[in-house]
């Protein structure tokens, strides 16, 4: 197929009664180049008369340039006083109010991929913002700047080269519109495509660098503090995740690892979209905490004067939907669960749940490896990744379809070399005790309340879960540890239910959901009576759910997906903190907090005016 939007020929007719300027590489007039070198002559004959007149008497103004040659707190009280005399005459005004931006800088690279070294297009003005990484001169009157513009939907930001020569300088003069700018600082750019051409390259038979030939630097808001330097390195993992804007600034795989978490979740809502789900949103405080077997966080309603709780889960309220005649519906958000923070866990955290009437788990589990895999394939290009944990230990994970697929119960017994009680006799007191027994015997330690659930859970955790590198699904479990599930058809006292897990860690959950409103009470007492035995993630009683159940459920699959956890995998990362954009942190305790450019410029508050009270 032929390209539809060609890029334009090269002007070839133009440049062949051009003349090269050795200098900044581009191809002029000759009477443009005779008048630039006569003014470089000027400048060299001043600079030589400088020299021979020895060394300048020491300047009492404060030192602008040399900065390299600060700390930290030095530079960010200097640049914070350069700053605040600016505002003083805002000339030029340091915090704009508008840049127009009418290039997307992503095409920059292959739409003037023809220019060689030299050329430039002049008559295509081009006007783009961005970050300024380094600032270097080559005299006072060529200035390179080094930028990388902002991440979109289409890359993590374009690193490009800004050529600033006095001679190309509209509007505001060249030395003003340079002086107050420096690296870490927010800058406008209009100016002309170009390919620079310098001697080292033209020495080494290659092309200079695409450049955006300025003609004016707009400063649109200056970065106060020196960025991170070989001298001074970003690196600690604390202090990057207390300050994530500077982390995704500086970092370019942060900032690559929430865009690809971006991709993840644009490609679940499209892929759900697609066959017909409809994406709604429900409560994030509730008057009752289910939907999950989790603790959770408690707050207060000041104005009716109850105590609600953070979500846990949405699951109750999406089959209500369902009820409500929906038949497919899903919803990306938060959920919180007040429990620890460690390198997979944090207390709030994203998840994809749907629910599918007239479906069960097993729609469920083909769906599960369709969805995830081809994720995996569309953002890696591969269903193949590796992982790599803290331990430093390197897993290859295959994604392909299809899935490993383990019965819960038959797996623990030759795992354990033991044979459970019957399946419908596991939330039995005398299973109870088989399970103590059992833990004792395979040296396996279980932290109360030692319920039938708990110590399942933590069987299932050392002795399968362990063993899931690839995706695996496990499944059949019993019905003490799935409260909204529904019984399986075939075989008592388990139910229709399974977990995914990868490189031993769950992503996701899904069962045939329980329909059956008298089932579902009893259900929600067992979990009551588990509370009572000390179980404070147990459930309670819903009986709002309870009664939208009575007129009538359909039959449906449920299932759930941790945005967060996925994320980890694909991305190669075994700590959390690294695929949440602000993970939670624990808050710095007597430590000397350092003074803000406010208080450096003494700054005045504002007055404030007094607002009445209700």
């Amino acid at each position: 197929m032929t390209d539809a939007n060609p890029a334009p020929a090269p002007p070839t007719e133009e440049v062949a009664n051009l003349h090269l300027d050795e200098v900044t590489g581009e191809k002029i007039s000759k009477t443009e180049l005779k008048k630039r070198q006569k003014a470089r002559q000027k400048e060299a004959d001043k600079a030589a008369r400088a020299a021979a007149a020895g060394p300048a008497a020491p300047s009492s103004k404060p030192k602008v340039a040399g900065e390299e040659d600060l700390n930290p707190n030095q530079y960010h009280e200097i640049r914070t006083r350069q700053i605040s005399e600016l505002l003083k005459t805002n000339d030029p005004n340091p915090y704009p109010h508008k840049f127009h931006v009418d290039y997307d800088a992503n095409n920059f690279l292959k739409e003037f991929a023809y220019l060689k070294s030299g050329e430039t297009v002049k008559d295509k003005t081009i006007r783009v913002a961005a970050r300024i990484f380094n600032k270097r001169s080559a005299g006072s009157k060529l200035i390179f700047y080094d930028i990388k513009t902002s991440a979109d939907t289409e890359s993590i930001g374009i690193n490009l080269q800004v050529l600033c020569a006095a001679q190309d300088a509209t509007g505001v003069p060249f030395e003003k519109q340079h002086e107050p700018i420096r690296k870490g600082d927010i800058i406008g750019i209009v100016g002309y495509p170009g390919r620079s051409n310098p001697k080292n390259k033209q020495a080494e038979g290659k092309e200079g660098e695409l450049s955006i030939f300025a003609q004016e630097i707009i400063l649109l808001s200056p970065c106060l503090h020196m960025l991170p330097s070989v001298r001074f390195p970003f690196n600690d993992v604390e202090q990057r995740a207390r300050m994530r804007y500077l982390d995704t600034l500086w970092n370019d795989r942060s900032r690559q690892i929430l865009w690809q978490r971006s991709r993840i979740v644009q490609f679940i809502r499209s892929y759900l979209n697609e066959r017909k789900f409809i994406e709604v949103e429900t409560p994030i405080l509730q008057a009752t905490a289910g939907g999950a077997t989790a603790l959770p966080f408690v707050t207060h309603h000041n104005e009716h004067n109850i105590d609600m709780f953070m979500r846990i889960a949405p699951e109750l309220f999406l089959k209500m939907m369902i009820v409500g005649q929906f038949g497919k519906v899903f919803e990306i958000g938060k959920n919180f669960r007040n429990e620890g923070v460690d390198l997979t866990h944090n207390p709030e955290f994203t998840t994809c749940e749907f629910y599918w009437a007239y479906a069960d788990m097993y729609d469920c589990m083909d769906l599960t490896e369709e969805l995830v895999s081809s994720m995996v394939k569309e953002m890696t290009g591969s269903y193949e990744t590796t992982f790599t944990n803290q331990h430093g230990e390197t897993m290859k994970v295959n994604w392909a379809r299809p899935w490993r697929r383990v019965q819960m119960i038959p797996e623990l017994e030759r795992a354990c070399d033991v044979k459970f009680p019957p399946s419908e006799e596991l939330h039995t007191e005398a299973t109870g005790e088989f399970l103590k027994g059992l833990l004792k015997k395979m040296k396996v330690e279980c932290s109360p309340p030692l319920t039938n659930a708990r110590m399942l859970d933590k069987l299932v955790g050392e002795f399968i879960e362990e063993t899931c590198i690839n995706p695996t699904f496990i499944m059949e479990h019993p019905q003490m540890m799935s409260p909204l599930a529904k019984y399986h058809r075939e075989k008592k006292g388990l139910c229709e239910r399974f977990e995914a897990f990868v490189c031993k860690k769950e992503i996701a959950n899904s069962y045939t959901e329980l329909n059956n409103p008298f089932d579902q009470r009893l259900r929600f007492e067992e979990q009551m009576r588990q509370k009572a035995q000390g179980d404070d993630e147990a459930q309670g009683v819903d009986e709002t759910f309870l009664n939208a159940m009575e007129y009538g459920l359909p039959p449906t699959g449920g299932w759930g997906l941790g945005i967060d956890r996925i994320s980890m995998f694909i991305t190669d990362n075994y700590s959390i903190r690294e695929v949440l954009a602000f993970p939670f942190m624990k808050e710095h305790q007597n430590v000397a907090k350092p003074k803000l450019a406010a208080e450096l410029a003494g700054v005045e508050p504002l007055p404030v005016e007094g607002i009445a009270h209700k």
